[in-house]
């Protein structure tokens, strides 16, 4: 199932995967963090699907250039930060970068029937597509993201 969904995503553009690297010192010089590039994926809702594998979805952030500004809540300005290591880390200024994604373990999935948000169900593979969502067949699910990706809405 996964081989042809990568086959049906061939022309749909990639998405970059970050690591964060902690800040740390060089020589006596402070480094600062910063999100280096780790690979690419197909973005298909809480799934990332590689090349091999398929990756749980974690933050998603869009690289910008560091700039001084006031905010109202300590989340925003750690949003930021992350913003701006993307950019120390390489990332386009504007680009997607996907960080704290998880590795699915399909080997675990076959044989407990869980890894992340995909179960098996009487031999169905399914999606928990939120946290407090109930499950859904991982087909009809990629179907339903490929055709989001396929065909954007216009802005």
């Amino acid at each position: 199932m996964l081989d042809a969904t990568r086959r049906r995503l061939a022309d749909v553009p990639l998405e970059r995967l970050g690591e964060l690297v902690p800040a740390r010192r060089v020589l006596g010089v402070r480094r600062a963090a910063r999100i280096v590039p780790a690979g690419s994926a197909w973005h298909l809702g809480v799934l990332l699907l590689t090349g091999d594998g398929v990756l749980a979805t974690g933050d998603i952030l869009r690289a910008r250039a560091e700039v001084r500004r006031g905010f109202t809540a300590e989340s925003q300005r750690e949003r930021a930060a992350l913003a701006a290591a993307a950019r120390r880390g390489g990332f386009a200024e504007g680009e997607t970068v996907h960080l704290g994604w998880t590795v699915i373990d399909l080997d675990v999935l076959a044989r407990t029937g869980a890894s992340g948000p995909l179960r098996m169900v009487d031999g169905v593979p399914q999606i928990r597509w939120s946290r407090t969502g109930g499950l859904a067949p991982l087909q009809g699910y990629l179907d339903d993201r490929i055709a989001l990706l396929s065909h954007p809405a216009p802005d």
